[in-house]
């Protein structure tokens, strides 16, 4: 299912991320997480980073090349999906697409920032 600006959920795409100190961010991938639920193009999106020693184990995602999603996804080393690093950004600021992981891990990243955000 689409939504405008051939955008989809699951799509790794690049956008310019601030660091968590505000300063001006590189231009990296993001991974898009879901459309927010409003009139504006507004998406949730998380970072993915190639340094993997800044991984949160159990709740980050790692795609390496040995997995089925790992040629689609348009990365080209192993690398993590901090899933815990999150932006909203309009899709005006979501640059060209580099490729898309697989539905099932897209589902099971939703999972834990639900399981996550729900936790007490």
């Amino acid at each position: 299912m689409g939504y405008g600006y051939d955008l989809y959920p699951a799509e790794e795409r690049h956008h310019p991320l601030p660091q968590t100190d505000q300063q001006s961010g590189k231009l990296r991938p993001a991974l898009v997480v879901r459309k927010l639920p409003s009139r504006y193009e507004d998406w949730l999106i998380s970072m993915v980073s190639s340094q993997l020693s800044q991984e949160i184990p159990g709740f980050d995602e790692i795609v390496s090349p040995d997995d089925p999603d790992f040629k689609d996804s348009g990365l080209k080393l192993t690398s993590l999906i901090r899933v815990g690093r999150l932006a909203v950004v309009n899709v005006d600021l979501l640059l060209g697409k580099i490729g898309q992981i697989g539905e099932v891990r897209l589902t099971r990243i939703r999972q834990k920032l639900s399981e996550w955000i729900l936790s007490t």
